[in-house]
């Protein structure tokens, strides 16, 4: 009995003993980034289109059968090179019959020039009437006129002499032939195009700026939150659609002066070196527009912004190392990782970018040193 209320009373002790309090978490460790405003590059992303520099439709200027077609289609073509053949034949016929009549018209002055030098000398002596005179002079002048009009006649047929023989204005793509050999060519219906030359060195790219876009930008600028190039000289560097960066960089050579009624955009052009023929006419690329800055500008790793039910926030450390949930306004993004702060941050400020989910607001943290790379 004795043994049974001791050990009752062992039980009764160890119950009403005190209970040691939880072990209190440390606080988590995160990696900060002081705030330091700086001057960044004010970068520009729009959806672009390649287009042919000087595109130039080879159109038959003479009517006749196609005897050749001398390139291969959609072979780069030299500027000069032969493209098309029209039968020449008809036309050689026409000239050799227009030097002809020119001839015909050199033997009728010379007669009539002949006629009015033995007149002249008559008329002044008076040996021959003033009428016979003024129609020597006539038939003299008329036959001037006509050897003008048949040498007039001789060159248009060596045009079109000429015109038989098509070659390449420009060095570039050479389009498929729309007409195929021994097909009759009629120099006035639209059967005369025969293809189209595409210049590929230099390219255009073109994309569309919309009124919001301008609108903001002007903005921008007038605030001075972006300062515009010298002589708004922008850069235009693009981006295939297999992501590589393409390597040689052009400027903006034209801006439409009125917006599109039916876009509400204005479009904007920049040429580009192409000595390697990589850029076709029609490819879609992302043209990004560069030579504008961002004065003090403050820009923080992506990760370091989460999304709240209200907007953007980051987590700012106070000195006293407690954790501050803090709501800011985020602008572009800054490269592949970082993005621009608008407001919400100033000079000084230390902001958590790595550890940011293990941060609970209002409890204190550690600030630990980055990892190595």
């Amino acid at each position: 009995m004795k043994r049974t209320l001791g050990g009752l009373a062992f039980i009764l002790a160890a119950g009403c003993s005190p209970e040691k309090p939880p072990a209190q978490k440390p606080a988590p460790q995160v990696v900060v980034l002081t705030v330091a405003p700086q001057t960044i590059p004010y970068v520009i992303t729009f959806v672009a289109q390649t287009e042919s520099s000087r595109q130039v439709d080879i159109v038959a200027r003479v009517s006749g059968y196609l005897d050749k077609i001398a390139y291969r289609e959609g072979e780069l073509v030299q500027e000069g090179q032969l493209l098309f053949v029209l039968d020449p034949k008809p036309f050689r016929a026409q000239l050799d019959a227009a030097r002809g009549e020119l001839r015909a018209q050199q033997a009728r002055l010379a007669t009539a020039r002949a006629n009015l030098a033995r007149i002249k000398p008559l008329a002044d002596m008076d040996a021959v009437s003033r009428a016979d005179l003024d129609k020597a002079q006539g038939e003299h002048d008329s036959a001037n006129a006509a050897v003008f009009a048949a040498q007039a006649k001789v060159r248009e047929q060596e045009l079109n002499l000429g015109y038989t023989t098509i070659e390449s204005p420009v060095t570039g793509l050479a389009s498929r032939s729309a007409q195929r050999q021994g097909a009759f060519i009629n120099a006035q219906s639209e059967g005369a195009k025969l293809t189209y030359v595409a210049a590929l060195d230099p390219i255009w790219v073109n994309f569309s700026v919309s009124q919001n876009q301008t609108t903001k930008l002007k903005d921008m600028i007038e605030k001075k939150q972006v300062v515009a190039p010298p002589n708004q000289e922008f850069e235009v560097e693009i981006t295939l659609s297999d992501g590589a960066v393409y390597p040689h960089k052009g400027r903006i050579n034209f801006a439409d002066p009125s917006f599109s009624q039916e876009t509400g955009s204005f479009l904007v052009r920049a040429e580009l070196p192409n000595p390697d023929k990589a850029l076709r006419p029609g490819m879609f690329v992302t043209a990004r527009v560069s030579g504008a800055t961002r004065p003090n500008a403050i820009v923080v790793p992506q990760l370091a912004v989460q999304q709240g039910s209200k907007g953007h926030v980051v987590y700012v450390v106070k000195p006293d190392n407690v954790a501050e949930l803090r709501p800011v306004v985020v602008g572009d993004y800054q490269g592949d990782k970082d993005i621009v702060i608008v407001d919400g941050l100033k000079a000084g400020e230390r902001v958590v970018i790595d550890g940011v989910l293990q941060v609970v607001p209002g409890k204190p943290v550690t600030i630990a040193a980055p990892a190595k790379k």
